[in-house]
């Protein structure tokens, strides 16, 4: 799945949220109207609003051997970096060695009416 995807699912549970909300406020409900984005931080970080309107959003890093399990699933070839011999003490950073091959840091759960997972 890719962003725009993702994009859509959190569109049209905002949508959802905001006509509903907008309902209630018409029958005397004093709440405010959050803005997607304080709607989206806000399904994140509480359980029972998410769970009220349907939109659970969990993000998280991913460790290098998740990253390297995707890369062997997703890139066929794979250039495995040469270091010299008689250099030592060079330090070796796994980031380094996955951004040439757009490898994600993180995954992204969204659960709107079906589960979707989503790397970046």
């Amino acid at each position: 799945m890719n962003n725009e995807k993702m994009n859509q699912i959190i569109d049209e549970a905002y949508e959802n949220y905001k006509t509903k909300t907008e309902i209630m406020m018409g029958h005397g409900f004093h709440g405010t109207l959050l803005s997607q984005e304080e709607f989206i931080n806000k399904c994140k970080t509480d359980s029972e609003f998410s769970e009220t309107w349907g939109l659970r959003i969990e993000e998280r890093e991913l460790s290098d051997e998740e990253r390297l399990d995707w890369m062997k699933k997703n890139k066929s070839k794979v250039i495995l970096p040469m270091r010299d011999p008689n250099v030592y003490n060079v330090e070796f950073s796994m980031d380094e060695f996955f951004r040439p091959y757009g490898v994600p840091t993180k995954l992204i759960t969204i659960t709107y009416n079906g589960t979707i997972e989503i790397y970046e």
